[in-house]
């Protein structure tokens, strides 16, 4: 591609995963934080929780000074405190939901327009169409919580059966969901991780069309499908990690999917966001490092695509 990718979307990056002493709401938060908002690089940077508030106010102050765009991701709360949206004991659901307020919440006071989060554990087959509905159910509550705060909801879609293993879920499943939601809360959407696309057994092919009309929001990275490999399932590991699924060439492919769906397009009101979602995997590995990776994967496969 010739023309520079800031004419068609602009690039964020998961906070909480490039720096994962951050991920369970404590920790450097500002510190990071400023190191990804002194880079022109990113125009967006996803945040997730921040239990202090001080800490909080920290970053809104860093972020507003640099001028870059911010997204909350609600993913790393519900993973780390066990919480299912979907589960068919309407207590142990209701705690996933008060988890997501919370979320939107801080998204407000962050200044985010969009909260992520993630379905909970797939039951398998006999009980799936009630965990649909339950899933629908908290969706919708949050939906309208959200609506209040002049915030809106991504679904990030998750693996199946690998690590994750979450009812959203594949791409068609998911997009009929998302169809379902969107007759009450039209600014709903999802997202899709090429990161996730392998452990969903998916290509660009099977897994963008589908979802052509419901993406608001995509992230890339890498994966590991040989459980005898490190960095096996979902651990995000570097482009061009030792026996993972991703680098250039995918990246490139996936890139030139996006473009066939119209996700990326030229000179868009909004351009939409492309996050890249990748995590230092041992201490030899610094974030900086992992982040330098991207940036000169993301780079080439580009200008291939």
């Amino acid at each position: 591609m010739d023309k520079h990718w800031a004419n068609y979307c602009t690039i964020s990056i998961v906070h909480f995963m490039a720096f994962p002493n951050t991920i369970t709401g404590e920790g450097p938060i500002a510190d990071t934080v400023a190191k990804i908002a002194a880079d022109p690089f990113f125009g967006a940077i996803e945040i997730g929780w921040i239990k202090d508030p001080a800490e909080r106010a920290k970053v809104k102050q860093i972020v507003e000074t640099a001028h870059i765009q911010v997204g909350h991701g609600a993913q790393s709360a519900l993973l780390l405190g066990k919480l299912n949206l979907n589960s068919l004991d309407d207590g142990e659901r209701m705690q996933a939901v008060e988890q997501l307020y919370r979320n939107v919440d801080e998204a407000k006071e962050m200044g985010a327009a969009r909260v992520a989060f993630l379905s909970g554990a797939d039951p398998g087959d006999a009980e799936r169409p009630q965990a649909l509905e339950a899933l629908r159910k908290s969706v919708k509550q949050v939906a309208a919580y959200a609506k209040e705060k002049g915030i809106a909801l991504t679904l990030e879609t998750f693996d199946r059966s690998i690590d994750k293993k979450a009812l959203i879920g594949p791409s068609t499943l998911a997009a009929e969901f998302c169809q379902s939601i969107r007759l009450d809360y039209p600014d709903f959407g999802l997202m899709y991780d090429l990161s996730h696309m392998p452990l969903l057994y998916e290509t660009p092919a099977t897994s963008l069309s589908p979802l052509k009309d419901c993406l608001v929001h995509i992230h890339v990275g890498n994966c590991v499908l040989d459980p005898q490999t490190p960095g096996y399932g979902d651990m995000h590991p570097r482009f061009g990690w030792p026996g993972g699924s991703n680098d250039v060439p995918e990246l490139t492919e996936f890139l030139r999917g996006l473009f066939k769906i119209g996700y990326l397009k030229e000179n868009t009101a909004e351009r939409p966001w492309i996050g890249f979602e990748v995590k230092p995997q041992s201490a030899d590995e610094s974030s900086e490092m992992v982040i330098a990776n991207a940036k000169r994967v993301w780079q080439e496969a580009w200008s291939r695509a």
